[in-house]
Parts: structure tokens; sequence; C-alpha cells
């Protein structure tokens, strides 16, 4: 024991911290004990050391520093270092993972010390990414992100996009952890225990490193300590531990993998720790009490389209990021380095720092969006709809955050053209409806495109928004209202002898069709959902009673979009539903000739109709 006072109390502390992982585990009957146990002693000088600054009592204050655990199975650590701080019971340690408890298997913000739900392993680095442009470069405040990686996450890509672009934008304000023990799941990681493999890699990054033993406590408090702001270089500590360790009987042991310990072996586990100081509360800094400027809000701007006839709505979805955002200061735009696609270009023109690349990045884009949200910010994140499945893990953990972000897919369907299937979003509005309290919107105008924007940007929670290639006709009015949940019944009479239901670029193609039938004498109701989820359940029904026949036709394949989001809201109506979507495996051409390859243009629908009159 040293003469230290500070480190005899931060030895203390972390035999506190073990006792209440250890404890919490075998109370639970399940959990990850010996990889808690493991990057104990970092996290004790972490929070405990004079380092981490955090208002306790407010959870929400602006100069926190933030703490994400990457490893998000370590999650007995985290309450626990909440507990040693005085801010959990051990009552309430023990109902760890019972249904419930805010004390998740994995971190998730039912706890009200996470900010961002983790576990899924490799999505810290980019989440914290996200928190730390915040404070260099949007808000000005001094606050570190500091981030707890596990050593075999580190094999995860989206890790290593996240440290290029933390060098790329010199994040001298985020700091990483790598608690190397050396066993994964299932054996020994990639380089073990050896820490010059990690130095390398991320050195070259242009990071800076730091090696220490992860349970030496001065050692650990001094790499802390040592942190400067200035350097303009993210620092990386790797940490040589063992896992399990304090408990000598599953230290550096394969097979103890989220195993929590029998009763038995934990009255032997605690009689190794000794005598544990259950009223000692450890203290963490506050911070500095610097509050971001606020910028007022003002009105948006007006629609205007005047003179032209046709716009892809690719191109007002950039126009209606710059209209709207004085409206929503908040708004930061994010994009995968297709912005002069995408046409957030447009916002970046207008507002620079307001907008980061992300480059060819996705996982780490859909990451750094949250890490923005998490911070209160309205990130628009857009990329080619294609591109955006790359992301899909980072996107899904993202509803369980209960996160405010806003996804644009462009390029949307094979209405794209020559370019291919490789660039077809085709899958998209399947995934997107599958997030829960998700909102999918899919404008057929530029009119449409600029209000939906609105909506999505006033709207809490996430959305997607679906844009599109070519150029569409503009057929709204700058006043018509597109609130989320609706849709828009464009042609209707008492005669009509079916409905087509459509969206984006085949709305047009239904127009079209409803044109050229009723010059046959063949009424047709069109009806443009735009918003396909939540879908407007009343007017698809009162279609499905006054018209004997419903046709969906879709730019997307078959499974998941606009047709299933129609079954399932007349699911108990007893009506059947006939969908016209992408079914063969697309191939380069003319936009035209793709759409009526794959029948869903005006020709389709035509013939689709008459078959069933």
């Amino acid at each position: 024991m040293t003469n230290n006072p500070q480190i005899e109390t931060l030895s203390k502390i972390a035999k506190l911290i073990r006792y209440y992982v250890l404890t919490a585990t075998t109370k639970a009957g399940s959990g990850h004990p010996t990889s808690a146990l493991s990057a104990t002693d970092l996290m004790t000088c972490l929070f405990f050391g004079g380092v981490f600054r955090y208002d306790v009592k407010n959870p929400g204050h602006p100069n926190n520093d933030r703490i994400i655990f990457s490893k998000g199975h370590a999650s007995p650590l985290f309450y626990a270092l909440w507990a040693a701080a005085g801010q959990i019971t051990e009552e309430e340690m023990c109902t760890y993972r019972n249904f419930g408890s805010p004390l998740e298997g994995h971190p998730t913000p039912a706890f009200r010390y996470v900010d961002a739900s983790t576990g899924s392993l490799g999505q810290g680095l980019p989440i914290g990414l996200g928190m730390a442009v915040n404070a260099k470069y949007l808000d000005n405040l001094p606050y570190r992100t500091y981030v707890l990686l596990g050593d075999s996450e580190m094999a995860e890509g989206s890790q290593w996009e996240a440290i290029q672009l933390a060098a790329h934008y010199k994040l001298d304000n985020l700091v990483g952890i790598i608690d190397v023990n050396r066993l994964g799941q299932r054996g020994e990681t990639m380089y073990g225990h050896d820490l010059s493999a990690y130095v390398k890699r991320i050195e070259a990054f242009g990071w800076k490193t730091v090696t220490v033993d992860g349970h030496s406590l001065p050692d650990i408090r001094s790499a802390f300590m040592n942190i400067e702001n200035g350097s303009e270089k993210p620092v990386m500590i790797v940490a040589k531990t063992i896992k399990g360790k304090g408990v000598s009987f599953v230290e550096d042991k394969n097979g103890f993998h989220g195993k929590a310990l029998s009763e038995e072996d934990l009255n032997k586990a605690l009689e190794e720790l000794g005598e544990v100081d259950t009223s000692l509360t450890g203290q963490i800094l506050t911070p500095e009490n610097r509050i971001p400027e606020k910028i007022k809000s003002k009105s948006v701007g007006d629609i205007d389209y005047t003179g032209q006839d046709s716009v892809p709505t690719r191109t007002a979805y950039g126009n209606a990021l710059n209209r709207i955002y004085p409206a929503f200061p908040q708004i930061v735009s994010i994009d995968g380095e297709v912005s002069n696609s995408t046409r957030a270009a447009r916002f970046k023109e207008e507002h620079p720092d307001r907008f980061f690349e992300m480059y060819i990045a996705e996982q780490n884009m859909a990451g750094t969006g949250l890490g923005l949200a998490c911070r209160d910010k309205i990130p628009f994140v857009s990329s080619f709809a294609a591109f955006l499945s790359r992301a899909y893990d980072q996107i899904r953990m993202s509803q369980y955050s209960d996160a405010n972000i806003k996804f644009v897919g462009s390029h949307a369907g094979v209405s794209i053209g020559q370019d291919g299937p490789s660039q077809m979003g085709l899958e998209d509005l399947a995934f997107f409806r599958t997030l829960l309290g998700g909102v999918v919107l899919y404008p057929c105008d530029a009119v449409s495109t600029e209000k939906l924007v609105e909506e999505a940007a006033a709207h809490d929670g996430l959305v997607y928004i679906r844009t599109t290639r070519s150029g569409t006709p503009i057929i709204y009015d700058p006043e018509e209202p597109f609130p989320i949940g609706g849709c828009k019944v464009l042609r209707k009479n008492d005669h009509d002898r079916a409905t087509v239901i459509a969206g984006g670029i085949t709305l047009h193609e239904a127009l079209d069709a409803h044109e050229q039938l009723k010059k046959e004498g063949i009424d047709l109701r069109v009806i443009d959902l735009y918003c396909i989820k939540p879908v407007d359940v009343e007017t698809l029904k009162r279609a499905a009673v006054e018209t004997p026949h419903l046709i969906t036709v879709e730019d997307h394949f078959a499974e998941g979009g606009i047709g299933d989001a129609v079954r399932q809201a007349l699911a108990t109506e007893g009506v059947p539903v006939h969908s016209l979507a992408v079914r063969k495996k697309p191939k380069s051409g003319r936009p035209r000739e793709l759409m009526e390859f794959e029948e869903i243009d005006k020709t389709a629908i035509i013939k689709k109709v008459k078959e069933l009159i």
C-alpha cells in the first residue's frame, strides 16, 4: 500500500466498486463481471482521481465531461462507479438486470447518466467523436469526452473510421481508453497483450498514445492528469489489464466471459477482497459553469420555385436546409462524401461551420450523428440510400438512445438509371420502417420535400427522408401543409374503379395513368402516400370502402415498402392489395427503360387497372 493518501483512497474506492460489481452480477445471475473488473482501476482513477468533471446532480449540464462505455457489457462497472459516487444505493445495485430496472444489461438512457445506448461493439468511439466535434466546433465548450473501449472491439472497422476522422478534425478533447485484458468472449484477442500492436496502428492515424499498467493507480492517474488540450491530437490510453482482476481464481482465465459467480464463489471472492467500506463515497469534481451561446430562432423563409416545372427532390432537400435553418439553429449537416449529389453541399456553402464531412465512412457518420444528437443538435445525416445500409447497426442502435436524428437517402430506386444496381436504394423503406417510433417520408416534388424537411426538423425522434435523383414535376402549392402521418388524395370522384397508392417518382406515373384512363372513361383515384410511417390508416380505409381495387406502386423492392405498409394498415379489413414493385434484378439503363422493365411505370399501372376491372 502506498503512503499517498489520495492513492490509498482510490484503492479503497476500487475495492468498493469490485464489491458492487461482484454482488450485483451474482444477484442477477448473469452479466460480465470479469470484463468489468479488468477496467475497474482505470475508471476509478478517471472518476475519482481529480480528472473527470461532472455535476452529479445535473447530468444535463453542458460542461459535464462525457463518458461512454463502448464496451457496454462492462455495465456493472458503469453502475458501480455511480454507486461509489453516492448516486445509486446498494439496494438499487441489486436490481441490476431486473425487469423494469434502469440498470439494464447494457447501458441505455433509462439510466440517467447514460447518453447513448451501447453494447453493440464498435460504436462508442464514433458517438464520442460527435460529442467532441460539438464541444470544439459548435458549442465552444471545454468538456472532454472519454470512451472506454474493449480490446476485442478494436477489430471493428467503425473504430478505425472514427480514429481517422478524430485525427482529421484534431479532436484533442477526445480520449479513448483501451482495456487490453487479452481475452475476448471465446479466447485470446487478435493481439493479446501486445500493446505495441495497438500503439503503432493508432499513432499511424495521427493520435497520441500513452501506455500504462492498467492496475497501477499512480501510473493511471498520472496518465490522465497529463492529458493536455491544445495538442490538436486525440489521445488513446492503451492499458494492459487482467480480465477478472481482483478475483484470483478467474484472473486471466478463459471461459469466464459473461458468467456471474455462484453464491459459493462470490463468498470466496469477497474473502479475497477483504474489508470493504460501503459507507465510502468518491468525490467527482464539478465542471466550469460555462453555458453555450444560445442562437435565437427566426422565422423560415418562403418556398419559391416560380418558373421551374421540374426539380429533383434531392435538390429541394438542400434548398430546404438553408430555408429552415434560421428557425432551427441547432441543425448540423453531415454527409458521406456525396454532398454534391445529396445536395447537402448547398447547406455547406451557406453554413460551412455547421457542416462536417464524414467521407466514405457511413458507420462513423451515423455514430457521429448520434453523438451530436446527444448534445442537443439536430443532425441531418445524408448519403445515397443504398449506402446507409452500411450503417444499419448504428442506425438500429440509435432507436434505443431515443435519438433525434434525420437520415436522408438520395438516389433511391431503379429510376437513378445508368449507374446500376450497386447505387440503387431498394431496401431503405423496409429498413427504416422497422425502427421503433421512426418516421418515414417520401416526397414526390420540390414543395412537398421542403415541407417534409421542415416537419422532420420539428419532430423529436428518428426520421428518414427518401429523395429522388431525377427531376419531378412540381404539383403542390407552396402553402400546402404536409403533416406527419398524412397523405394526399390527388384524384377522386364517386365513380373511381380503383385506387392507386404511390409515393415519390411513381406518384407521377400514377397521375399520368389517371389521365390516360380518364380519356378511356375509366376513373382512377390517386393517393400520394408521402408519409409511409406512420401511415394514414383512415384515408386508406376510406379508399378500400369506396373503390373495389387497391394498387400500390413503388420504386422499391416488394418486401417492406409501400405495399406492405398499406397491407399492414388494412390487415383487419380483408381487402386485397395489389402491388407493383421492383421484382427483377436491376441493371444499367435509362430511368424510363428501367421503370418499364420493372413494371412500375404508367403503362404497367394502366395494364394492372384494366386487368382488375
